[in-house]
């Protein structure tokens, strides 16, 4: 599952998008046969993996207990007792990181003769130019009085709105107060 994709997506939704999301996962997760799936692979006194939340990691547990909606561990690590959900449960050994994406940049066939593009400068100040030649892994812009020569990966793209400059952040279009739109 490319979770980049989930959080780039998330990111864009309402709370209120959010809470109905949760409340539809909620009722998913308790449905009998997901229940069952995970139920008949466990057993009193096995030990698995459990993924814990608040800590955003696996912990390894004992199990003490199989009820029907949820089950009772021991933390292997610190002797806690824990009341968890089956989904909670780390049968597959999933990878638990999460790992977000970078922005990839601009590509060559993206940008052209004339665009406004940004790049972050290695003092991490906002530099702003326009695209007067295109090479193979690089471009040269014209930032104000000098010049740079910047890889496609580190551009972003810029809107020119009546000589007032808007970064883009997400890939629709930002609104300009003023502009209809």
């Amino acid at each position: 599952m490319n979770f980049s994709e989930i959080f780039q997506t998330l990111n864009q939704a309402s709370a209120f998008d959010l809470y109905r999301l949760r409340a539809a996962i909620d009722r998913v997760l308790d449905e009998p046969h997901w229940l069952q799936a995970i139920q008949s692979r466990l057993r009193v006194g096995q030990t698995v993996q459990f993924f814990d939340e608040r800590a955003n990691k696996l912990r390894r547990c004992q199990v003490l207990e199989m009820r029907r909606k949820e089950l009772v561990v021991l933390d292997m690590d610190d002797a806690v007792r824990w009341v968890l959900s089956y989904a909670a449960i780390n049968l597959d050994g999933a990878d638990v990181q999460i790992r977000e994406q970078k922005p990839q940049g601009l590509g060559r066939n993206e940008v052209a003769l004339g665009d406004v593009v940004g790049f972050v400068g290695r003092d991490q100040q906002q530099c702003i130019g326009k695209i007067i030649r295109l090479n193979d892994k690089t471009v040269t812009l014209q930032c104000h009085q000098s010049q740079w020569r910047v890889a496609y990966r580190f551009l972003h793209r810029v809107v020119d709105v009546g000589g007032v400059v808007h970064e883009v952040t997400e890939l629709g279009a930002t609104r300009v107060p003023g502009i209809p739109g």
